[in-house]
């Protein structure tokens, strides 16, 4: 179990987190074309992950707006946006916001993700 802070109180949540360095572990995550990808169709890119619950909750919806407009613009650097919204969801959100150069990966066929990234 890890320990974040929230609004200033410290917050037990479950799994540990990672350690610089670590290796990634697998997955396999649908996109918006409905493939399934995992960290090798990145390969060669420094690689951001950008893990939420879902785009369509204003705090959701705030913090993938920000993240992206700083990191989606990083040459050599794939920004992997991850959310259980179904891919049209995460297509339609990015196109209402204008934001580009990320990949949306929804974990509606492998909900174990939130599981094994815990």
């Amino acid at each position: 179990m890890a320990t974040v802070t929230l609004r200033g109180n410290a917050v037990d949540v479950a799994g540990a987190l990672p350690v610089k360095g670590d290796k990634a572990p697998a997955f396999s995550l649908t996109n918006g074309d409905l493939a399934d990808v995992g960290l090798a169709a990145f390969a060669g890119k420094k690689k951001i992950l950008n893990i939420f619950p879902s785009i369509d909750t204003p705090t959701c919806a705030s913090s993938v707006r920000k993240f992206n407009e700083k990191a989606a613009s990083r040459d050599g650097v794939a920004v992997l946006c991850i959310s259980a919204d179904l891919p049209f969801a995460q297509k339609r959100f990015c196109g209402a916001e204008g934001i580009a150069g990320v990949a949306n990966l929804s974990t509606f066929r492998n909900p174990a993700f939130a599981e094994a990234w815990a």
